[in-house]
């Protein structure tokens, strides 16, 4: 246990609470050093408060960006209490001990993502509150650091239990947390400079995230997880509001991530059933009703459980029929209040809103861990830039817009991709198999078990393209979907064996267009 607090140091951008908890250690009989705005709050609301150039004998200069670099305030944090030359070099230099510090940090984050210019970002670039709180951090053996609004009331109720001390166990805690706050601080920073200097990858590259939830387990339950934010602006998961349903687990958000992020790819109104952060079905239509209808009959076992993926607010209509079934969550932009009573009757439904849909064209980066390592790349914000047919019959108009809705929903499975489409909705998806011709197969027995369930004995691969996430290595994954009764068919190309794949869509009178662009999926 440490000596109660005599002496503490508050000076904050983000004044929540700050006048209760400085009214608090005043009343606990502590002396309070503040500065600019947080001093000005504290005096006029009655709390004794001595300014930060009055302890120091040293007054803010250069706009105040120079006010508390001072020996006497770093050798008031720094100073170990049981260290006789320590104690010594305070006396000899008239240095008072500062027992906390509250400090919380110039807003650059929201300077940035408010779209402020390049001086207005780098007026927001803290530096005395960072020193002073890893100063603090550093000495939490002596010394109680604050950096969140939402820790005042922890220490407060520590010091009314230990007559005005908090406990050794509390200032690591809080060590912890403003060694964290200053990293991800630096962090944004850094990346903002680096964008600034055009450096697409600076030899360091530094990540950091809030905690938003802590999970029950993660994709197993042998697996702690846990959901941290990073601030990114896009609309999605990190950024909904739920608004009925059980907490979302780690494969809810997965899934329901990667069903928001196909949806968002079309202008026209759609909906994505996802499973296992595969589409089960995907379709475009007139209403949003239909969309997820046309949607559904695509795979209607595989649906039953799934995420359903919006890009309008959820109306009557649609919730009606997601409700005909076991749907674990529905994301849209928004929800009317009719569609929110009806979804009330599915309690343990999971409800998100947005407010927006996400910009399937900006950039930002995906990271993946590997042992020792991190794996970083560009998101996959494209389609393709242009179509090159390549044999002797061409697609028709209806062909062609069926081939950019497949292969914009091919983007989005895992690979090996395949995915048989018909008049703006899939009829088939093969998924994540070793082999392009399985995935062509099982695509094909998809579209099969559909036509089959609404009591059709032709299968919905007749007549449909088909998009491949990457190229065919071989002609034998073309004549298979050639076989189920596929017509046209989109690819990236660039298989050194593109000429027989050419000769075999000819003698097939298969019309093919060429992207140039692949979207593997892993």
């Amino acid at each position: 246990m440490s000596e109660p607090i005599r002496r503490a140091l508050l000076s904050v951008s983000d004044k929540t609470g700050i006048v209760e908890f400085g009214r608090f250690l005043a009343d606990q009989g502590a002396e309070i050093l503040s500065t600019g705005g947080t001093a000005k709050m504290l005096a006029d609301a009655g709390v004794p408060v001595t300014e930060v150039s009055a302890h120091t004998g040293f007054p803010e200069i250069m706009d105040g960006r120079v006010k508390t670099l001072q020996p006497a305030i770093h050798g008031g944090l720094l100073a170990v209490r049981d260290n006789a030359e320590h104690v010594k070099a305070m006396q000899d230099h008239g240095i008072a001990p500062i027992d906390l510090l509250c400090v919380n940090l110039y807003p650059f984050e929201e300077t940035l993502a408010g779209g402020a210019g390049y001086d207005d970002c780098i007026e927001n670039i803290d530096i005395g509150g960072p020193a002073m709180i890893r100063a603090a951090a550093k000495n939490h053996g002596d010394v109680t650091v604050v950096v969140e609004p939402e820790d005042y009331r922890r220490v407060m109720d520590e010091m009314k239990a230990h007559s005005g001390a908090t406990t050794l166990d509390t200032r690591k805690f809080l060590a912890q947390r403003a060694y964290a706050r200053t990293a991800a601080y630096d962090a944004a920073i850094s990346t903002w400079l680096a964008g600034e200097t055009e450096q697409q990858w600076p030899k360091r590259l530094a990540f950091a995230g809030e905690l938003k939830q802590t999970m029950r387990y993660g994709e197993n339950p042998h697996q702690a997880a846990a959901f941290y934010v990073n601030g990114d602006p896009r609309p999605g998961v990190a950024s909904a509001t739920q608004v009925q349903g059980k907490e979302l687990s780690y494969n809810n958000l997965n899934d329901t991530d990667a069903a928001f992020e196909l949806v968002a790819e079309f202008e026209d109104t759609a909906c994505a059933i996802i499973k296992h952060a595969n589409p089960c079905g995907v379709a475009v239509a007139g209403t949003l009703a239909e969309a997820y209808r046309r949607a559904y009959v695509c795979d209607m076992e595989s649906a039953f459980g799934g995420i359903v993926a919006l890009n309008r607010p959820l109306d009557e209509e649609t919730a009606m029929e997601i409700t005909k079934i076991f749907t674990e969550v529905v994301i849209a932009p928004g929800i009317d209040e009719d569609a929110l009573k009806i979804l009330a009757g599915k309690k343990n439904l999971r409800v998100l809103t947005t407010g927006a849909m996400p910009d399937p064209k900006a950039g930002g980066l995906t990271v993946r861990m590997l042992a020792g390592g991190l794996l970083v790349q560009g998101r996959d914000n494209a389609i393709f830039e242009d179509l090159k047919v390549v044999t002797k019959k061409a697609p028709t108009d209806e062909q062609l817009a069926d081939m950019r809705f497949a292969y914009t929903v091919g983007k989005h499975i895992k690979s090996n991709a395949i995915v048989y489409c018909k008049d703006g909705r899939t009829v088939g998806v093969g998924a994540g198999q070793m082999s392009r011709v399985n995935s062509c197969r099982i695509a094909a027995f998809r579209a099969e078990q559909a036509a089959k369930a609404q009591g059709q004995d032709q299968s919905w691969a007749i007549g449909s393209v088909v998009a491949s996430d990457a190229f065919f290595p071989f002609a034998d994954g073309l004549m298979e979907a050639s076989a189920a009764g596929a017509e046209a068919v989109i690819q990236p190309g660039g298989s050194i064996r593109d000429d027989e794949v050419i000769e075999a869509a000819d003698k097939a009178g298969i019309a093919m267009v060429f992207t140039g662009m692949r979207h593997f999926r892993h």
